[in-house]
């Protein structure tokens, strides 16, 4: 058996091609991980479409609602930074049923990775920064309620501050929220995670892995989950236009492997999505998101797994 993968083709559809958010990279990412023979049907898992009381786990109802009927203020809409349309509905509650069944999957085997999710700016009734629903939170209280797990913590490695996760579940005791981002980025206005790391502008391969080392080192021991939930955004590369850090392609996959195997090595489980990246050259970065899956694939399979 190969690393369980969860995609759908409903994560890109025809979007301008001018938009900042990159919309077809995650139909590229499954292409070039086809092409690189990591990914077949026989290790592609495909999402359902996440339902209204799934969603209101971490969502106020009406916000769901005020969405899904294409409701939204024009401040509501400006904020999200998407145009909507039923497409957008479509491939937003799929992505979130993505991230679901990618963490049961993580449960069942021990690793698996989306090719879409990390959808961390949005908020209990708004959305923000390209993220309408928030994944992380969803994932939390549902395995958390259903006794699944009986800890779950949140390692958000993308650039940005994971702030919408961190007020959704504020006050979850047994969800622990940890961001390490770049300080000077956005959100303006930061929220609180239970552990916030912020990084300085510029900071390399080497900086980034030894601050990440120490971050693992500490909170694994201390809280010891039953998942870490992994947000392996590539928005931290030196050529991304959202960035404002140094890390390489090396740096990435340095990291991607720390998180994974210092977790499976305390017998912790891994939920792995791809989160933020923004580049011009979308098969580029369709190739950078891709490094997740390269690494995890190798890591599986020297471990035997599945």
């Amino acid at each position: 058996m190969n690393l369980p993968l969860v995609y759908h083709p409903e994560y890109s559809f025809t979007f301008a091609a001018a938009h900042r958010f990159p919309m077809e990279k995650f139909v590229l990412l499954h292409d070039h991980l086809r092409g690189t023979g990591l990914l077949s049907d026989g290790n592609l898992h495909c999402a359902q479409r996440a339902d209204d009381d799934l969603l209101a786990l971490a969502h106020d109802r009406g916000y769901v609602e005020r969405f899904h009927f294409n409701d939204l203020s024009r401040d509501e809409i400006r904020r999200m930074g998407l145009p909507w349309s039923e497409q957008l509905w479509q491939r937003t509650t799929r992505a979130v049923g993505g991230s679901v069944l990618t963490a049961q999957l993580a449960l069942e085997h021990g690793l698996a990775c989306h090719l879409a999710g990390g959808t961390h700016h949005a908020h209990y009734d708004f959305a923000s920064g390209f993220c309408i629903f928030n994944d992380l939170a969803i994932i939390s209280r549902y395995l958390l309620a259903a006794g699944r797990v009986r800890r779950v913590l949140i390692l958000d490695c993308d650039v940005h501050q994971g702030d919408g996760t961190a007020r959704i579940l504020e006050h979850d005791s047994d969800a622990i929220t940890v961001s390490l981002h770049c300080e000077n980025n956005f959100p303006a206005r930061k929220a609180q995670s239970d552990w916030d790391i912020p990084l300085p502008r510029g900071l390399d391969d080497e900086g980034y892995c030894q601050v990440l080392q120490q971050t693992l080192d500490y909170l694994l021991p201390l809280y010891q989950p039953d998942l870490v939930l992994y947000d392996a955004g590539v928005d931290v590369h030196r050529d991304d236009a959202l960035g404002y850090l140094n890390l390489t392609d090396t740096g990435i996959a340095r990291r991607d492997r720390l998180v994974i195997e210092q977790c499976l090595g305390r017998d912790i489980a891994v939920c792995a999505v791809i989160g933020g990246g923004y580049d011009k050259d979308r098969s580029a970065l369709a190739r950078r998101h891709g490094i997740l899956h390269h690494t995890a694939s190798d890591i599986w399979h020297a471990r035997g797994l599945g």
